[in-house]
C-alpha cells in the first residue's frame, strides 16, 4: 500500500522558509494520515479523501484559497479516475462549492461523468453541495494588486496504491489566478489525471503545457507498454522540452514504483512509500 500527493508549485517569486516549512508540515500531516485511512480503505476512497485534506488546506491552490479569475469569481476543477473500473469523472469551472473532488466522486454513478459550470453547480447543489465562498482574505489582496504569481501556485493530487493492487488518481485545482473566466485547466481531463491497472499520474503546473503532450494519458500509456515508470515519465518529460513546458507530475505503478518529477523547480510533494518522505 502506497500513495504519493502533490501541493503544487513553490514558486520562486514567494520563496521563504516560514512557507516551506509550513508547506513540509501539512503534506507530511496529510500524507501520513491517508496513508492511514488507506489501511482499511480503497485507492479510489483513498485518493477522495487525501486530495479533499488539500483542498481544505488554504496552502494550496485549491478548494479553500483558490486563485481568482479576472473577473473576480473563484472556478474550480477537479477530476478522479479509477484504475480498476476505468470510470474518469470531473468538474470544471464549478463555483461556491467547498470539495469539488466529492462532487466528481458523485459523479462516477451517472452516464453522464463530467460537468461543467452551471450544470455542475446544478448538480452539485442536488447532490445536498451547500454554499461555500473559498475566497481568502490573502487571495483577495492578490487580485487587488493584480499580481501574476503566489507561493500557493499549481495544483493539488493523489496517487494511491491499495492493498488489493488496485490504483487511483485525483487532482483539483483552483486555476493559475487572473485568467479568462471559464478557461479550461489540466486537471479535469485525461491529461492531467489518469489510472488504469498499470499506473497512476496526477499532473501539476501549466494546463496548457500538460494537455498540449496529453502528459498523464501519456505516461500511462508508456507504462501499459512496457517503460517502468520513471522511464515513462522521463520520456514524456524529455518531449516537453521542446516548448519548454511547465510540469510536475507524480505517480505510482502496479508493480509498487513511486516517482517524481518536474520541469521547472520545484513541485512540493510528500509520499508513504515504507516510510514518510517529503519534499526538502
Amino acid at each position: 500500500m502506497k500513495i504519493i500527493i502533490h501541493g503544487g508549485f513553490f514558486s520562486e517569486s514567494g520563496t521563504n522558509q516560514e512557507t516551506k516549512k509550513a508547506k513540509q508540515d501539512a503534506l507530511s500531516a496529510i500524507v501520513s494520515e491517508s496513508h492511514h485511512y488507506l489501511q482499511t480503505h480503497t485507492a479510489l476512497e483513498t485518493v477522495i479523501y487525501a486530495v479533499s485534506l488539500l483542498e481544505d488546506n488554504d496552502l494550496f491552490n485549491a478548494g479553500l484559497g483558490s486563485q481568482i479569475q479576472s473577473d473576480g469569481k473563484v472556478r474550480l476543477s477537479a477530476s478522479l479516475m479509477d484504475g480498476k473500473s476505468q470510470k474518469f469523472s470531473g468538474v470544471i469551472n464549478i463555483e461556491n462549492v467547498k470539495n469539488p473532488i466529492q462532487v466528481s466522486e458523485k459523479l462516477l454513478d451517472y452516464d453522464d461523468r463530467v460537468l461543467s459550470g452551471e450544470g455542475a453547480l446544478n448538480f452539485a447543489r442536488d447532490q445536498g453541495f451547500g454554499f461555500f465562498d473559498p475566497i481568502i482574505p490573502q487571495r483577495q489582496q492578490e487580485y487587488e494588486q493584480k499580481m501574476a504569481q503566489s507561493s500557493r501556485i499549481g495544483t493539488v493530487g493523489c496517487v494511491a496504491l491499495d492493498a488489493n493492487g488496485d490504483l487511483a488518481a485525483a487532482t483539483s485545482t483552483g486555476g493559475k489566478g487572473f485568467e479568462i473566466p471559464c478557461r479550461v485547466s489540466d486537471s479535469a481531463t485525461v491529461a492531467g489525471n489518469f489510472a488504469n491497472e498499470y499506473a497512476g499520474i496526477s499532473c501539476t503546473g501549466v494546463g496548457e503545457d500538460i494537455v498540449s503532450t496529453a502528459l498523464a494519458a501519456k505516461i500511462v500509456t508508456r507504462v501499459t507498454d512496457g517503460f517502468s515508470l520513471k522511464d515513462a515519465s522521463d520520456k514524456s518529460f524529455a518531449e516537453l522540452k521542446s516548448f519548454d513546458g511547465f510540469a510536475g507530475v507524480i505517480g505510482i505503478s502496479s508493480k509498487g514504483e513511486v516517482y517524481h518529477t518536474d520541469s521547472h523547480p520545484y513541485m512540493v510533494w510528500a509520499a508513504f512509500d515504507g516510510s514518510l518522505q517529503v519534499f526538502n
